[in-house]
């Protein structure tokens, strides 16, 4: 009997654990500080016939996460980016291997001689992007034999859009708004450069969407470590006219978390607390409302002396049947295929390992691939030549 954990009740966390709940001869537990987080996601592994251990637990204290994982084969992250590295460390701590989403600021190859130390296999940044995203663009790099450039659009949007945002948060909207005002890391002929989030802005039209804009962000993360490849880039999708909105929002300091002197009395607010009071709920997804997810990674370079595209392309929509959104399913369904993996003894380690270091396990890229499908999400996969 294999005993898991996911830390993180929320719509990601709950479908990670609602899709381990399903394996045969596991049994799965779930942890959060919220009592309705952790009732909602007891009850999504019920309405599939599956059953959840309900743990309340301040996953915010360290101490108290590297107890609570001791019982535990195997540890899923799914919390937000505030805590989510000290999460990670304390149960590397505790010696349980680990596959972890967590978007948080900190770089998590940091902990790699820890994980050596303690002879634990942790696998981060593990869902759709980063995660997926990662592991493809290294799949494909390893298939050239020259890889030149790397490009990963993505985003997570409504499907039905709405002013004056036309958008709505696919997972924690705090980690939304890192995305807008933490400066983005691109590498541009073999040199790491900075540009500020929500710059250099491009129109691109997608099969079955239409026309979104793009705009950069710190999705490349490990890849700047890991891969020797010159050109390389993230840029985040969503439907036109956000990003002016959100610069606007930025540069007006409505994202500082510095306090600001408000009122006769000079009472101190953070403009992120005021901003997160009064948007946040309008971009929180309500009962029934759909969203989708779409992805283009793409790896140029040369095999057998001509000039090779290959791409993945991925465009998932809202399951009615599970009321699961897509955000969840393609971000939650890699860290639990992995975790799976994990507990099987077929991932290496020890150590850290973002997913481009898998992508040159025998096989594994396939079987990942294969378990989305019987999901029902589908990567579609190109190769073409390009032009001498």
């Amino acid at each position: 009997m294999t005993k898991a954990i996911v830390l993180g009740a929320g719509m990601v966390g709950s479908v990670m654990a609602d899709d381990l709940a399903r394996e045969p001869g596991w049994t799965v537990a779930v942890a959060d500080v919220g009592e309705a987080a952790l009732a909602r996601a007891v009850a999504r592994a019920e309405r599939s016939g599956g059953r959840l251990q309900a743990v309340r637990a301040d996953l915010s204290d360290e101490e108290a996460v590297g107890r609570l994982v001791a019982p535990y084969d195997v540890v899923l992250g799914a919390l937000p980016s505030t805590f989510g590295y000290r999460a990670l460390r304390a149960v590397i701590g505790a010696g349980k291997p680990c596959c972890d989403i967590s978007f948080f600021p900190e770089d998590a190859l940091d902990l790699d001689a820890l994980a050596r130390e303690m002879g634990v296999t942790a696998v981060v940044d593990c869902g759709v992007a980063p995660g997926m995203s990662h592991l493809l663009a290294g799949y494909g790099a390893s298939l050239l034999d020259r890889c030149d450039r790397i490009e990963i659009l993505v985003g997570g949007l409504p499907r039905e859009r709405r002013w004056p945002f036309e958008y709505k948060a696919g997972f924690s909207p705090y980690d939304v708004i890192e995305e807008y005002v933490r400066p983005s890391r691109i590498v541009e002929d073999g040199r790491v450069v900075v540009r500020e989030a929500l710059s250099e802005p491009e129109l691109v039209d997608l099969p079955g969407i239409g026309t979104l804009e793009s705009f950069n962000t710190d999705g490349l993360r490990s890849l700047v470590r890991t891969m020797t490849v010159p050109n390389m880039k993230e840029k985040t999708l969503r439907y036109p006219g956000h990003i002016e909105l959100m610069r606007v929002f930025r540069e007006t300091g409505l994202f500082s978390h510095e306090p600001v002197a408000v009122g006769p009395e000079g009472v101190r607010v953070r403009p992120i607390d005021v901003i997160s009071a009064l948007m946040f709920p309008k971009w929180t997804y309500g009962p029934g409302e759909e969203d989708l997810t779409v992805m283009r990674v793409t790896v140029d370079g040369e095999q057998g002396g001509a000039p090779t595209r290959l791409s993945w392309d991925l465009l998932d929509h809202y399951d009615r049947a599970t009321s699961a959104t897509s955000m969840s399913r393609t971000t939650g369904f890699p860290c639990a295929i992995v975790a799976r993996m994990l507990a099987r003894g077929e991932v290496p380690g020890p150590g850290v390992l973002p997913p481009e270091r898998l992508a040159g396990v025998p096989g594994l890229v396939d079987r990942v691939l294969a378990e989305h499908e019987a999901r029902g999400v589908r990567y579609a996969t190109r190769r073409e030549a390009l032009p001498a």
